[in-house]
């Protein structure tokens, strides 16, 4: 069954959409992630344009994420003091970089702009994730002590502003969260993603927060995040199409409980080492694209006469 996008103005299968969905929830629950860095790429593959493919997806995390943070509220593994730092910075982000976005799209260049986001972003953080990790399931393995390459007392407890974090058990300031937001806010604006996949590694190496309370809190910021992008993307691009978002939201809100109860039966290693393989994949994956030469070098279509 196929159902028409009234904004992408193409035709797309149904049962496509929701595996898509699903898949995304799945690792919106499993990781903390908004999954959209794996989503839009997808998306480019069935034929959706960049930009409504970046414009759309955060209706996605809104609801994936929403439905995982839910259940780490009730295991209590929510910062939400943390994640409210984090969300200032982020929607400050959000807001210049959707208008990044609307610059970029009036001159010609917000596909490639896109692109070479990710393959640059994904192979940089893929490929740290996937070092320290598998030095920790090495050493594991050995019997040997894990030990994560922390610095405790490096100068981001020498900043001002600081503020007691009890969950997370950290009295740090308030500068670096905010700093980080800003950056998931542009990249949430400019990749179409819930920034999750930047946030996460951030939280836990430069913040020196503990797993336990790194995925709840990541989601709380990103479903707040992502529903303001969506707004603004909506308002200020027009580039949200309401009938792809739905298709993939219900095999989202599906997914990320799956992904939760995963997530509860596998050990921090683990899960950063599935993390990191799935972002170097979609990274080599874009790279390719990106240097092989197409079928078609240009394309015709039709523009509305001034």
């Amino acid at each position: 069954m196929h159902t028409y996008l009234p904004i992408g103005e193409i035709s797309a299968s149904v049962t496509v959409l929701l595996g898509l969905g699903l898949t995304v929830g799945i690792l919106s629950g499993l990781f903390g992630v908004g999954g959209g860095f794996i989503l839009t790429p997808l998306l480019f593959m069935i034929g959706i344009p960049a930009a409504i493919a970046v414009g759309t997806q955060g209706n996605l995390i809104v609801g994936s994420s929403f439905s995982g943070v839910l259940a780490h509220f009730r295991r209590k593994t929510v910062d939400v003091p943390m994640g409210t730092a984090l969300l200032v910075g982020g929607l400050v982000g959000s807001f210049f970089g959707v208008q990044l976005f609307h610059w970029l799209t009036s001159l010609g260049q917000i596909d490639l702009v896109i692109k070479l986001s990710y393959v640059g972003l994904l192979g940089t953080i893929g490929g740290l994730m996937m070092i320290e990790a598998v030095t920790a399931l090495r050493r594991r393995k050995s019997g040997g002590q894990v030990k994560l390459n922390r610095k405790h007392h490096s100068w981001i407890h020498g900043l001002p502003f600081r503020m007691r974090f009890r969950t997370s058990g950290l009295y740090i300031s308030v500068i670096p969260p905010i700093g980080i937001g800003v950056l998931v806010g542009v990249m949430s604006a400019i990749m179409g993603v819930g920034g999750g996949f930047i946030m996460v590694p951030a939280m836990i190496y430069l913040l020196n927060m503990p797993t336990k309370t790194v995925i709840g809190t990541s989601l709380f910021q990103v479903t707040i995040l992502a529903a303001f992008t969506t707004m603004m993307q909506a308002t200020t691009n027009y580039t949200v199409d309401f009938v792809l978002a739905f298709y993939l939201l219900i095999g989202g809100v599906v997914g990320a409980q799956i992904g939760t109860r995963l997530g509860a039966k596998l050990n921090a290693d683990t899960m950063r080492l599935l993390l990191a393989a799935m972002v170097l994949l979609v990274s080599l994956k874009i790279a390719i694209e990106l240097a092989i030469e197409p079928h078609e070098l240009y394309s015709v279509v039709a523009t509305r006469g001034k």
